[in-house]
Protein backbone atom coordinates (compact mmCIF):
# COMPACT_ATOMS: atom_id res chain seq x y z
CA UNK A 1 0.00 0.00 0.00
CA UNK A 2 1.07 3.19 -1.26
CA UNK A 3 0.21 6.08 1.20
CA UNK A 4 1.32 10.02 2.19
CA UNK A 5 3.42 11.10 4.98
CA UNK A 6 5.42 9.30 6.99
CA UNK A 7 4.79 6.33 9.28
CA UNK A 8 7.43 6.78 12.02
CA UNK A 9 10.79 8.35 11.96
CA UNK A 10 13.76 7.36 13.99
CA UNK A 11 13.55 9.94 17.07
CA UNK A 12 10.20 9.16 17.98
CA UNK A 13 7.54 10.38 15.82
CA UNK A 14 9.73 13.10 14.39
CA UNK A 15 11.76 12.96 11.12
CA UNK A 16 15.71 11.94 12.01
CA UNK A 17 16.04 15.25 9.25
CA UNK A 18 14.00 17.30 7.11
CA UNK A 19 15.03 17.62 3.72
CA UNK A 20 17.35 15.62 1.39
CA UNK A 21 20.75 16.94 2.60
CA UNK A 22 19.47 17.22 6.15
CA UNK A 23 18.31 13.21 5.63
CA UNK A 24 22.19 12.29 3.92
CA UNK A 25 23.41 13.26 7.86
CA UNK A 26 20.87 11.51 10.18
CA UNK A 27 19.88 14.90 11.16
CA UNK A 28 22.79 16.70 11.91
CA UNK A 29 23.19 19.90 10.65
CA UNK A 30 21.80 22.92 13.44
CA UNK A 31 25.56 24.46 12.78
CA UNK A 32 25.73 23.53 8.90
CA UNK A 33 23.65 26.27 7.47
CA UNK A 34 23.20 23.97 4.15
CA UNK A 35 21.03 22.12 5.96
CA UNK A 36 18.70 25.07 6.80
CA UNK A 37 16.59 25.57 4.12
CA UNK A 38 13.98 22.90 4.68
CA UNK A 39 12.63 22.55 8.51
CA UNK A 40 16.45 23.47 10.15
CA UNK A 41 18.00 25.83 11.83
CA UNK A 42 16.03 29.04 10.80
CA UNK A 43 19.86 31.29 11.31
CA UNK A 44 21.33 29.58 8.82
CA UNK A 45 19.79 30.72 5.58
CA UNK A 46 20.86 34.27 5.77
CA UNK A 47 24.40 32.26 4.47
CA UNK A 48 22.53 30.58 1.76
CA UNK A 49 22.39 32.08 -1.35
CA UNK A 50 18.78 32.69 -3.25
CA UNK A 51 17.66 29.08 -4.18
CA UNK A 52 15.01 26.50 -4.65
CA UNK A 53 14.74 23.13 -3.05
CA UNK A 54 12.55 20.44 -3.55
CA UNK A 55 12.62 16.39 -2.77
CA UNK A 56 10.71 13.37 -2.79
CA UNK A 57 11.18 10.59 -0.06
CA UNK A 58 10.19 7.13 0.15
CA UNK A 59 9.61 5.66 3.15
CA UNK A 60 9.42 1.92 3.92
CA UNK A 61 8.03 1.03 7.84
CA UNK A 62 8.27 -2.70 8.48
CA UNK A 63 6.83 -3.11 12.52
CA UNK A 64 5.34 -5.89 14.39
CA UNK A 65 4.20 -7.43 17.25
CA UNK A 66 4.38 -10.50 18.63
CA UNK A 67 2.22 -11.87 21.66
CA UNK A 68 3.51 -14.67 23.87
CA UNK A 69 1.04 -16.64 26.65
CA UNK A 70 -2.26 -17.45 26.43
CA UNK A 71 -5.04 -15.05 27.86
CA UNK A 72 -6.52 -16.44 31.61
CA UNK A 73 -9.65 -15.97 31.01
CA UNK A 74 -10.23 -14.56 34.27
CA UNK A 75 -12.93 -11.69 34.80
CA UNK A 76 -12.13 -8.23 34.54
CA UNK A 77 -8.65 -9.22 32.61
CA UNK A 78 -8.27 -8.12 28.76
CA UNK A 79 -5.98 -11.18 26.97
CA UNK A 80 -4.59 -10.98 23.66
CA UNK A 81 -4.38 -13.67 21.07
CA UNK A 82 -1.13 -15.14 20.74
CA UNK A 83 1.31 -14.60 18.04
CA UNK A 84 2.80 -12.61 15.81
CA UNK A 85 1.02 -9.86 13.13
CA UNK A 86 2.95 -7.51 10.80
CA UNK A 87 1.41 -4.26 9.55
CA UNK A 88 0.21 -3.74 6.30
CA UNK A 89 0.87 -0.71 4.49
CA UNK A 90 4.49 -0.82 3.78
CA UNK A 91 5.58 2.53 1.39
CA UNK A 92 4.82 6.20 2.00
CA UNK A 93 5.79 9.43 -0.01
CA UNK A 94 7.26 12.19 1.74
CA UNK A 95 7.86 15.10 -0.05
CA UNK A 96 9.10 18.74 0.79
CA UNK A 97 10.13 21.80 -0.64
CA UNK A 98 11.82 25.40 0.17
CA UNK A 99 12.32 28.78 -1.42
CA UNK A 100 15.19 31.21 -0.31
CA UNK A 101 15.26 34.89 -0.81
CA UNK A 102 18.27 36.89 -0.26
CA UNK A 103 16.88 40.08 -0.02
CA UNK A 104 20.62 41.32 0.59
CA UNK A 105 23.95 40.43 2.54
CA UNK A 106 22.69 40.68 5.77
CA UNK A 107 18.60 39.45 5.52
CA UNK A 108 16.99 36.73 4.00
CA UNK A 109 13.13 35.25 3.97
CA UNK A 110 12.29 31.13 3.82
CA UNK A 111 9.65 29.89 2.80
CA UNK A 112 9.29 25.63 3.38
CA UNK A 113 6.90 23.21 3.91
CA UNK A 114 7.59 19.41 4.80
CA UNK A 115 6.61 16.57 6.98
CA UNK A 116 7.17 16.81 10.51
CA UNK A 117 6.45 13.12 10.89
CA UNK A 118 3.51 10.44 11.98
CA UNK A 119 2.63 6.89 13.18
CA UNK A 120 1.14 4.51 11.01
CA UNK A 121 -0.15 0.95 12.37
CA UNK A 122 -2.62 -1.09 10.03
CA UNK A 123 -2.99 -4.83 11.11
CA UNK A 124 -4.60 -7.21 9.51
CA UNK A 125 -6.46 -8.52 12.32
CA UNK A 126 -8.50 -7.53 15.24
CA UNK A 127 -6.03 -7.11 17.85
CA UNK A 128 -8.07 -5.67 20.58
CA UNK A 129 -11.65 -7.56 19.51
CA UNK A 130 -13.44 -4.36 17.55
CA UNK A 131 -15.93 -6.84 15.43
CA UNK A 132 -16.75 -3.10 13.74
CA UNK A 133 -13.56 -3.61 11.96
CA UNK A 134 -11.09 -6.08 10.74
CA UNK A 135 -8.00 -4.09 10.46
CA UNK A 136 -6.20 -2.17 13.53
CA UNK A 137 -4.08 0.46 13.30
CA UNK A 138 -3.95 4.58 13.25
CA UNK A 139 -2.49 7.01 10.97
CA UNK A 140 -1.53 10.55 12.03
CA UNK A 141 0.38 12.56 9.87
CA UNK A 142 1.72 16.27 10.39
CA UNK A 143 3.20 18.93 8.02
CA UNK A 144 4.14 22.20 8.95
CA UNK A 145 4.16 25.42 6.98
CA UNK A 146 7.73 27.49 7.95
CA UNK A 147 8.26 31.07 6.99
CA UNK A 148 11.31 32.19 8.49
CA UNK A 149 13.45 35.49 8.85
CA UNK A 150 17.05 35.37 9.16
CA UNK A 151 19.87 38.65 9.49
CA UNK A 152 22.85 38.43 10.10
CA UNK A 153 25.28 39.99 13.35
CA UNK A 154 28.78 41.13 12.20
CA UNK A 155 30.04 39.02 9.05
CA UNK A 156 29.58 35.38 10.45
CA UNK A 157 26.54 35.33 13.36
CA UNK A 158 23.35 35.52 12.90
CA UNK A 159 19.94 35.10 14.35
CA UNK A 160 16.82 33.34 12.66
CA UNK A 161 13.27 33.02 13.38
CA UNK A 162 10.11 31.04 12.20
CA UNK A 163 6.34 31.60 12.24
CA UNK A 164 4.68 27.78 12.33
CA UNK A 165 1.81 26.38 11.03
CA UNK A 166 1.42 23.21 12.07
CA UNK A 167 -1.41 20.73 10.57
CA UNK A 168 -2.32 17.36 11.16
CA UNK A 169 -4.67 14.49 10.44
CA UNK A 170 -5.81 11.76 12.08
CA UNK A 171 -7.49 8.14 11.56
CA UNK A 172 -8.28 5.33 14.37
CA UNK A 173 -9.90 1.79 13.98
CA UNK A 174 -9.79 -1.39 15.62
CA UNK A 175 -10.09 0.14 19.29
CA UNK A 176 -14.18 -0.08 19.93
CA UNK A 177 -13.56 -2.53 22.85
CA UNK A 178 -11.85 0.69 24.68
CA UNK A 179 -15.56 2.04 25.11
CA UNK A 180 -15.89 1.14 29.02
CA UNK A 181 -12.50 3.27 29.38
CA UNK A 182 -13.76 6.18 27.45
CA UNK A 183 -15.43 9.86 28.05
CA UNK A 184 -17.24 9.43 24.54
CA UNK A 185 -17.13 5.45 23.37
CA UNK A 186 -19.00 8.01 20.12
CA UNK A 187 -15.50 9.65 19.11
CA UNK A 188 -13.37 6.72 20.25
CA UNK A 189 -12.75 4.64 17.06
CA UNK A 190 -13.77 4.23 13.16
CA UNK A 191 -14.80 7.81 12.31
CA UNK A 192 -12.71 8.22 9.11
CA UNK A 193 -10.27 11.14 9.06
CA UNK A 194 -10.22 13.56 11.24
CA UNK A 195 -8.06 17.44 11.29
CA UNK A 196 -6.67 19.99 13.03
CA UNK A 197 -4.08 22.74 13.24
CA UNK A 198 -2.44 25.38 15.41
CA UNK A 199 0.68 27.65 15.51
CA UNK A 200 4.02 28.07 17.14
CA UNK A 201 7.83 29.39 16.06
CA UNK A 202 10.88 28.66 16.32
CA UNK A 203 14.19 30.76 16.84
CA UNK A 204 17.69 30.03 15.94
CA UNK A 205 21.53 31.37 15.91
CA UNK A 206 24.68 30.22 14.08
CA UNK A 207 27.87 31.59 13.89
CA UNK A 208 31.59 30.84 13.27
CA UNK A 209 33.46 30.93 16.55
CA UNK A 210 36.74 30.96 15.49
CA UNK A 211 38.27 29.74 12.05
CA UNK A 212 36.59 27.01 10.87
CA UNK A 213 34.59 26.11 13.69
CA UNK A 214 30.75 27.07 14.05
CA UNK A 215 27.88 26.33 16.81
CA UNK A 216 24.36 26.49 16.06
CA UNK A 217 21.59 26.80 18.28
CA UNK A 218 17.92 26.29 17.67
CA UNK A 219 14.33 26.00 20.15
CA UNK A 220 10.99 25.21 18.78
CA UNK A 221 8.30 25.79 20.77
CA UNK A 222 4.87 23.30 21.12
CA UNK A 223 2.83 23.48 18.59
CA UNK A 224 -0.36 24.17 20.28
CA UNK A 225 -2.97 22.05 17.97
CA UNK A 226 -6.89 22.01 17.63
CA UNK A 227 -8.55 18.95 18.90
CA UNK A 228 -9.54 16.11 16.96
CA UNK A 229 -13.67 16.38 18.01
CA UNK A 230 -14.02 12.89 16.50
CA UNK A 231 -11.56 11.23 18.63
CA UNK A 232 -12.60 13.48 21.76
CA UNK A 233 -13.04 10.11 23.60
CA UNK A 234 -9.81 8.86 22.89
CA UNK A 235 -6.82 11.52 23.40
CA UNK A 236 -6.54 13.55 26.58
CA UNK A 237 -8.22 16.91 26.82
CA UNK A 238 -11.27 15.73 24.33
CA UNK A 239 -8.72 14.88 21.62
CA UNK A 240 -5.76 16.81 21.78
CA UNK A 241 -2.51 15.91 19.97
CA UNK A 242 -0.02 18.66 20.31
CA UNK A 243 3.31 18.49 18.66
CA UNK A 244 5.84 18.90 21.48
CA UNK A 245 8.78 21.25 22.22
CA UNK A 246 12.10 20.38 20.99
CA UNK A 247 16.00 22.02 20.61
CA UNK A 248 19.26 20.79 19.37
CA UNK A 249 22.62 22.23 19.57
CA UNK A 250 25.46 21.32 17.11
CA UNK A 251 29.04 22.23 16.35
CA UNK A 252 30.46 22.30 12.29
CA UNK A 253 33.94 21.73 12.41
CA UNK A 254 35.87 22.52 9.02
CA UNK A 255 38.69 20.40 9.41
CA UNK A 256 40.40 21.02 5.65
CA UNK A 257 38.71 22.46 2.62
CA UNK A 258 36.83 19.60 1.77
CA UNK A 259 36.04 18.01 5.00
CA UNK A 260 33.76 19.18 7.71
CA UNK A 261 32.74 16.86 10.66
CA UNK A 262 29.02 17.72 12.41
CA UNK A 263 28.09 16.68 16.03
CA UNK A 264 24.55 17.64 17.45
CA UNK A 265 22.70 17.03 20.55
CA UNK A 266 18.64 16.92 20.23
CA UNK A 267 16.00 16.89 22.89
CA UNK A 268 12.26 16.15 21.99
CA UNK A 269 10.07 17.14 24.54
CA UNK A 270 7.24 14.48 24.49
CA UNK A 271 5.97 14.64 27.81
CA UNK A 272 5.05 18.07 27.06
CA UNK A 273 2.01 16.73 25.23
CA UNK A 274 -0.71 14.64 27.43
CA UNK A 275 -1.91 12.40 24.59
CA UNK A 276 2.02 11.26 23.56
CA UNK A 277 3.24 11.02 27.56
CA UNK A 278 0.50 10.36 29.96
CA UNK A 279 0.29 6.53 30.72
CA UNK A 280 -1.95 4.24 29.76
CA UNK A 281 -2.63 2.69 33.57
CA UNK A 282 -1.74 4.13 36.65
CA UNK A 283 -1.95 2.57 39.86
CA UNK A 284 -5.42 3.08 40.34
CA UNK A 285 -6.10 1.42 37.19
CA UNK A 286 -6.57 3.38 33.42
CA UNK A 287 -7.66 6.87 33.48
CA UNK A 288 -10.48 7.51 31.05
CA UNK A 289 -9.75 7.63 27.40
CA UNK A 290 -10.42 11.50 26.38
CA UNK A 291 -10.36 12.94 29.72
CA UNK A 292 -8.09 16.04 30.80
CA UNK A 293 -5.82 13.69 32.08
CA UNK A 294 -6.51 10.87 30.16
CA UNK A 295 -4.56 7.37 29.18
CA UNK A 296 -1.86 8.17 26.73
CA UNK A 297 1.40 6.12 25.00
CA UNK A 298 3.52 7.00 27.87
CA UNK A 299 6.47 8.37 26.24
CA UNK A 300 9.23 9.82 27.74
CA UNK A 301 11.63 12.85 26.30
CA UNK A 302 13.88 11.60 23.76
CA UNK A 303 18.06 12.97 23.63
CA UNK A 304 19.36 12.00 20.72
CA UNK A 305 22.90 12.12 19.87
CA UNK A 306 23.96 12.67 15.99
CA UNK A 307 27.11 12.99 13.91
CA UNK A 308 27.77 13.87 10.31
CA UNK A 309 30.40 14.12 7.40
CA UNK A 310 30.54 15.97 4.80
CA UNK A 311 33.08 15.86 1.87
CA UNK A 312 33.48 17.71 -1.14
CA UNK A 313 36.65 16.54 -3.21
CA UNK A 314 36.03 14.86 -5.61
CA UNK A 315 35.13 17.28 -8.70
CA UNK A 316 31.45 18.05 -9.01
CA UNK A 317 30.48 15.79 -6.12
CA UNK A 318 29.49 16.31 -2.71
CA UNK A 319 29.52 13.28 -0.37
CA UNK A 320 27.62 13.32 3.25
CA UNK A 321 27.22 10.51 5.83
CA UNK A 322 25.54 10.08 9.37
CA UNK A 323 24.94 8.42 12.51
CA UNK A 324 22.17 9.18 15.05
CA UNK A 325 21.49 7.46 18.12
CA UNK A 326 18.45 7.55 20.84
CA UNK A 327 17.16 5.44 23.37
CA UNK A 328 13.91 4.89 22.10
CA UNK A 329 10.61 6.53 24.03
CA UNK A 330 8.54 3.86 25.05
CA UNK A 331 8.64 1.65 28.53
CA UNK A 332 8.09 -1.67 29.01
CA UNK A 333 5.39 -0.95 31.02
CA UNK A 334 3.52 0.61 28.12
CA UNK A 335 4.13 -1.87 25.33
CA UNK A 336 0.54 -2.51 24.98
CA UNK A 337 -1.19 1.19 23.82
CA UNK A 338 2.30 1.44 21.62
CA UNK A 339 0.80 -1.70 19.96
CA UNK A 340 -0.83 1.31 18.00
CA UNK A 341 2.87 2.92 18.09
CA UNK A 342 5.47 0.83 17.40
CA UNK A 343 8.58 3.46 17.50
CA UNK A 344 11.05 1.66 18.96
CA UNK A 345 14.10 2.42 16.72
CA UNK A 346 17.50 3.35 18.36
CA UNK A 347 20.30 3.65 15.88
CA UNK A 348 20.06 5.53 12.28
CA UNK A 349 22.83 5.01 9.44
CA UNK A 350 22.85 7.50 6.88
CA UNK A 351 24.65 8.06 3.38
CA UNK A 352 23.85 11.07 0.51
CA UNK A 353 25.53 12.89 -2.10
CA UNK A 354 24.89 15.56 -4.32
CA UNK A 355 26.28 15.92 -7.88
CA UNK A 356 26.08 19.50 -9.90
CA UNK A 357 24.86 19.65 -13.07
CA UNK A 358 25.66 22.67 -14.27
CA UNK A 359 27.63 25.87 -13.70
CA UNK A 360 25.08 27.75 -11.95
CA UNK A 361 25.63 25.12 -9.16
CA UNK A 362 22.01 23.32 -9.91
CA UNK A 363 22.19 20.05 -8.16
CA UNK A 364 20.95 16.48 -7.93
CA UNK A 365 20.81 15.38 -4.19
CA UNK A 366 20.13 11.77 -3.03
CA UNK A 367 19.81 10.09 0.33
CA UNK A 368 19.41 6.76 1.91
CA UNK A 369 18.65 6.30 5.66
CA UNK A 370 18.23 2.63 7.51
CA UNK A 371 16.81 2.51 11.20
CA UNK A 372 18.47 -0.79 12.44
CA UNK A 373 16.25 -3.14 13.41
CA UNK A 374 15.62 -3.01 17.67
CA UNK A 375 12.73 -4.86 19.74
CA UNK A 376 10.99 -3.66 23.45
CA UNK A 377 8.86 -6.60 25.17
CA UNK A 378 7.16 -5.91 28.23
CA UNK A 379 3.75 -7.10 30.21
CA UNK A 380 0.32 -7.12 29.45
CA UNK A 381 -0.65 -4.72 32.18
CA UNK A 382 -4.53 -6.02 31.56
CA UNK A 383 -4.08 -9.47 32.37
CA UNK A 384 -2.64 -11.57 35.00
CA UNK A 385 0.76 -10.77 36.23
CA UNK A 386 2.99 -12.80 34.02
CA UNK A 387 0.77 -14.24 32.04
CA UNK A 388 1.54 -12.18 28.45
CA UNK A 389 4.37 -10.45 27.19
CA UNK A 390 4.32 -8.25 24.38
CA UNK A 391 7.23 -7.36 22.33
CA UNK A 392 7.20 -4.38 19.74
CA UNK A 393 9.68 -4.73 16.71
CA UNK A 394 10.17 -2.27 13.80
CA UNK A 395 13.13 -1.75 11.53
CA UNK A 396 12.76 1.06 8.35
CA UNK A 397 14.31 2.25 5.16
CA UNK A 398 13.97 5.48 3.50
CA UNK A 399 14.93 6.95 0.29
CA UNK A 400 14.87 10.51 -1.25
CA UNK A 401 16.19 12.15 -4.39
CA UNK A 402 15.98 16.13 -4.43
CA UNK A 403 16.80 19.14 -6.83
CA UNK A 404 18.25 22.15 -5.69
CA UNK A 405 18.00 25.60 -8.42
Amino acid sequence: MLGSGAAFATDGYFSPGYGTISSGFAGAGTAFYETSLIGGNPAGNVFNSSELSFGIGLFNPNRQYTITGSPSGYQGTFGLTPGTVKSDSKLFIMPNIGKNWKLNENNALTLSIYGNGGMNTNYPTQTFYDQNSDHTGVNLMQMYVDLAYSFKLGEKHSLGISALLGAQSFEAKGLASFAPFSTDAAKLSGNGTDYSAGVGFKVGYMGELFNGFWLGAKYQSKIYMGAFKDYAGLFAEQGKFEIPSNWSVGVAYHLCSDFTVLADVKQINYTSSKSVSNPMMTATGMNPLGSDNGAGFGWKDMTIYKVGFNYTGIDTWTLRAGYSYGKQPIPASEVMFNILAPAVNESHIALGFSKKINEKGNALNFAFNYALNNKVSGPNPMEVPGQQTIELEMNQLYFEIGFTF
